[in-house]
This record gives C-alpha cells, sequence and structure tokens, in this order.
C-alpha cells in the first residue's frame, strides 16, 4: 500500500530528494512549491519504500494502512492532488557544490527555521565557520514561539536545528542582540559574510476607528504569551468575556481560536506555558468568533489546519451556509469540473461544517465569511466590533467591495491576525512598501543590480512575511548557495579583524551571553521538568530563569 503524507507536513521537502519513484511533488523545483500547503503523494506512482517516512522530520509520511481514524481524509486529499496536477513534472535537482579554498567565516543574524536551514547548508562545506546570533536566549524563532503549543509534530523539526548546532563549526551567541549589543559594522569587519534572517516581527494594523482601545492586540503578542516568550511572560490577557473576534482567516487565525477553545487535558498535552494553562483553565470565553474580508474560497488558512478543527473536543464549528458564496470564477470552476483539488476540499470541509447541527458544546467556533472589521466600539476598552458585509465584485476575481449592511459583535476581546511585517535592519537598505531589505537571490541591493558585498538575507526580511517552514528552507538555501559561490569568485572582503574578540567585546558591554553549553542545560532542564509534570517540555519563560540555567544554577521549575 502506498504512503501519504497528511497534516504535520512541514514541507521542508527532505523527502523528496530520498524518493526514488519521484512521486511525491510539489517540488522545490516547482514553482507550486512556493505557495504549496503541504506536500503529496501519488498513490499511483508511489512503491511503497517507506524512504519518505525514514526521512519526514515530523512524522507526516504514514503507511495508508497505519493511518488512525482521524487521518483518513488524507488518503483521498493526497489521491485528488493528482487529479489535477502532473507527476512528471519537478524532477529535482541536484547543485554540483563548488569546492573551497580557505575560511568562509559566516555571522548569522536571527536563529529561526531560515536562519537554521542556511546553516545547515552551509556546513555541507568543510571550511565553513558560522557563528550565529539573536537577541533572545533561545534559539528556534517561530518554531519555538509561533508553532502552536498543540502541533508538536511540527516542532521536531528543531531536531535537525539541534543537529547543525552540534557540528564543531557552529557557535551560538544568544542573547546577544545586533544593532544594539554589537553592530553590523562590527560584524562585517570580523566575518566574511554576515546573513540577515531576523524575520518580520511586527503585525500589520487594521486601520479602523477604536483599534488602540483597550481589549484591542495583534496576533503576536498573544500567540508569544501563550508561547513562553520572554517579551510577553509577564503580560495579562482578561479572558473573562464571552465572546472574543479574531479578525483574519489564515493559520495563526486558527491557532489562536484553537487554543481559546481547548480544555484542560488538551492544554497540559502541550509545551504552552504554564502560566497560560493557568490563564485558559479561568476563561469564560464560550465562543471565538473568525472573521474573514473575503469568500471561503479565498480563506488563507490551510486544508489540513481547517479540518484539524474537527477533532476539537466539546467544540462546535458553526458556519451559516448563507456566507458559502462563492465568486463568479470559482463558481464556474466547480460548475465545469475545473476547480483546484485542494480548494474544492476546503469548500466542501465548509459546506459539511455549515449543515451540521449544534451538539451543545461549552464553546464553538462562528466562522464569517465576507465580513470586516468597520470599528471597534466601547469607551475606554472594546466592547464590540463594528462589522461591514462585503460583497464580491463581478468579474473581480475574487475582490470584494463593502456594503452598507453591518451589524455589530459584542465582544470583550479583539484579536487582529492578518500577518506580519519586517522591520528596518540599521545599515540596511529597507523597502517599506514591502516590508523587506531589497535583494537578489539572497544578496542585499542599495540598488537593483549593485549588491553590498558580503551582506545577505533569508525568509521575511528577504522575500516578505508568507510561506512557513519549508519555503524557509528553500530560501535559507538559496542565500546560503549564493555564498558560497560568491565566496568561491573571490568577490567577498577578507576580514579586517578577528572574530575571536567578540566573547570580550560582549562581556564588556555587560551581554550575558548563552553558547551553545548554555542552551544545551536550558533544554535539558525544560524537558526533564515537563517529565516530572508528564508534560512534553515545560518552558522556562523568564530571562533570569533562562540565564541561571544556562549558566550552571540546576534546573528551574516555572511555577
Amino acid at each position: 500500500m502506498p504512503y501519504v503524507i497528511t497534516q504535520s507536513c512541514c514541507n521542508d521537502a527532505s523527502c523528496v530528494s530520498v524518493c526514488p519513484a519521484n512521486c511525491i511533488h510539489p517540488t522545490p523545483m516547482e514553482p507550486e512549491f512556493l505557495t504549496a500547503e503541504m506536500l503529496y503523494i501519488d498513490p499511483d506512482t508511489c512503491i511503497d519504500c517507506g524512504a519518505c517516512a525514514d526521512e519526514c522530520p515530523v512524522g507526516a509520511a504514514i503507511d495508508i494502512d497505519l493511518l488512525e481514524a482521524r487521518q483518513g481524509r488524507y488518503e483521498q486529499i493526497n489521491a485528488d492532488y493528482y487529479s489535477d496536477h502532473d507527476v512528471l513534472g519537478g524532477l529535482l535537482q541536484h547543485v554540483r557544490q563548488p569546492k573551497l579554498d580557505g575560511e568562509l567565516s559566516v555571522a548569522v543574524v536571527g536563529a529561526g527555521p531560515a536562519a537554521f536551514y542556511a546553516a545547515a547548508e552551509l556546513s555541507k562545506h568543510r571550511t565553513v565557520r558560522i557563528d550565529m546570533f539573536d537577541r533572545l536566549p533561545t534559539p528556534y524563532g517561530l518554531v519555538r514561539a509561533g508553532v502552536a503549543p498543540d502541533h508538536l509534530s511540527t516542532k521536531q523539526v528543531q531536531d535537525g536545528f539541534a543537529a547543525t548546532a552540534a557540528g564543531g563549526s557552529f557557535e551560538y551567541f544568544l542573547g546577544a542582540e545586533v544593532g544594539t549589543d554589537i553592530t553590523h559594522d562590527e560584524l562585517a569587519q570580523r566575518y566574511t559574510a554576515v546573513l540577515y534572517a531576523s524575520g518580520a516581527s511586527h503585525d500589520r494594523r487594521l486601520g479602523v476607528p477604536g483599534e488602540d482601545l483597550a481589549g484591542s492586540i495583534p496576533a503576536t503578542e498573544f500567540v508569544d504569551w501563550y508561547n513562553g516568550h520572554p517579551d510577553r511572560a509577564d503580560r495579562d490577557f482578561d479572558l473573562s468575556c464571552e465572546r472574543v473576534v479574531v479578525v483574519g482567516n489564515g493559520n495563526v487565525a486558527l491557532d489562536v481560536a484553537r487554543i481559546l477553545c481547548l480544555g484542560p487535558d488538551e492544554l497540559h498535552a502541550t509545551d504552552i506555558g504554564e502560566h497560560a494553562i493557568e490563564t485558559l483553565q479561568r476563561s469564560r470565553v464560550r465562543e471565538v468568533v473568525v472573521l474573514g474580508r473575503r469568500g471561503v474560497a479565498q480563506a488563507a488558512y490551510t486544508l489540513s489546519e481547517f479540518m484539524a478543527l474537527a477533532e476539537l473536543k466539546d467544540v462546535d464549528i458553526v458556519i451559516d451556509p448563507d456566507d458559502l458564496v462563492l465568486d463568479d470564477a470559482t463558481a464556474r470552476a466547480e460548475a465545469d469540473g475545473t476547480l483546484d483539488s485542494v480548494l474544492r476540499m476546503k469548500i466542501s470541509l465548509a459546506r459539511e461544517f455549515a449543515s451540521r447541527d449544534l451538539t451543545g458544546a461549552s464553546r464553538r467556533i462562528v466562522f464569517r465569511y465576507l465580513s470586516a472589521p468597520a470599528e471597534l466600539v466601547g469607551d475606554d476598552a472594546v466592547a464590540g466590533v463594528r462589522c461591514a458585509r462585503n460583497e464580491y465584485v463581478t468579474g473581480g476575481g475574487g475582490t470584494v467591495t463593502s456594503t452598507d449592511d453591518d451589524l455589530v459583535l459584542d465582544a470583550g476581546l479583539v484579536i487582529r491576525a492578518i500577518g506580519y511585517r519586517g522591520v528596518p535592519i540599521p545599515g540596511l537598505p529597507f523597502d517599506e512598501t514591502r516590508a523587506i531589505v531589497p535583494n537578489s537571490a539572497g544578496r542585499v541591493e542599495r540598488s537593483p543590480g549593485e549588491p553590498e558585498r558580503g551582506v545577505y538575507v533569508a525568509g521575511w526580511i528577504k522575500r516578505g512575511a508568507t510561506g512557513g517552514i519549508g519555503v524557509n528552507r528553500w530560501c535559507g538555501e538559496e542565500t546560503a548557495r549564493t555564498i558560497v559561490a560568491d565566496f568561491a569568485e573571490g568577490l567577498l572582503p577578507d576580514p579586517v579583524a578577528a572574530r575571536t574578540d567578540i566573547p570580550d567585546l560582549l562581556a564588556a558591554r555587560g551581554v550575558r551571553r548563552v553558547d551553545c553549553d548554555g542552551w544545551n542545560r536550558i533544554d535539558a532542564a525544560e524537558l526533564a521538568a515537563g517529565r516530572e509534570r508528564g508534560r512534553p517540555r515545560l518552558k522556562l519563560v523568564r530571562r533570569e530563569d533562562l540565564y541561571a540555567t544556562a549558566g550552571g544554577a540546576g534546573i528551574q521549575v516555572p511555577l
């Protein structure tokens, strides 16, 4: 029997390179890879070798015979993909690696997926030296502080990151903020190349009246809080209201809605911060409304995340059938059988949810499509959201316009989850419109065709805040290959100072650096504390505890 790929797929495409039958698509060589929700195995081409299952870092590739009941849909989802996609395309191309003469030293700024995938690619060369800097005392970026705590399988990509960090040519400078504790110029003087993979840390705003009222927050803050980010550990969110409105309908919006509805047993099975569990257990929230300004066909969430809502215990998923209006182009494609299989399944599942009777569950998630916030109402704090009804523009391909039809939803908390935005990096050019550092294949450019030698970007700051782990792998590896090619061609300047003085330089400035040994102590302490509580991990969420543990002060169990 063939294998199938399931919900936990992280799109890192490691399975593609080991598949002898070219049955996994889209591959990194296919344009669709950059926007794919997940990868898919063609059941007619799969030879049942199991190589994909052995290679997958998150356990997403599974023999059909071993699928659990809740995963049953994935057999059809994988097969449906090949009803309108070509299994013969996208053959993986192997890039010949140039031979390097001399040491290539790279300062990587950021410790998230794009940074690590670039580092892993660079580490294929024996003469490459990597020092990774991050302002936080912990690595892994959004894998640690952004991936939903109940998605433990996705977090398994950290194992690959740890293997990269364990290499002899790698060192951490965690807790050291570039631009504050050490400047770009100081790095450029000491390394052959400086690679920024610092992500896109700011949230996008709604731009509506009342957005700055108390009780109106960005999803970035809420996600940081429940994931134990040190910047948010002491935040206090008031969950005494009965209704929360989440604006946006991407995966982050679904993560927030799901976390607000998980029960105590489900929360304790995750690595969510202990402080967040205590608050969520006291929560009086009974309804989470997810607002999407466009229709079901344009919803940004992935099919797998949407499907996962059906598995929630004691939670009703509510959709008004009248909200499931399709734009003209989608309706025509559905009628003539040319609608993309993934989109077809998304719409089908929404209709299935809409047809279900309410069970009387203690909580519910309500989807409102074609609805946009026009104003947050309230005096000193949010009391509700005035929503405008949208309609499709004829011939607009899913474009919507606002109507005069509106309603006010009472709500005590509004969480905007409408995307992230990059911020300028001191000393580098910045495109305010796209919120990225201008670049070509990762080379920073002050003007088109004029690269700044030795300075590179990867990840969201390179291409914008779109795409997940798999796209970041492709992106990080592309930049790494660019660095190697430039070095091999003699295009990079030689360092004018020794990088070996950086530990002393940071210490003289009062920086409490966490190195590889320090992070390993933190990691071991969190895992040990988790075992004591019957949880996968118990995160240290305050900087003092993190630094104390990194320094060997012993296991600090969060209270």
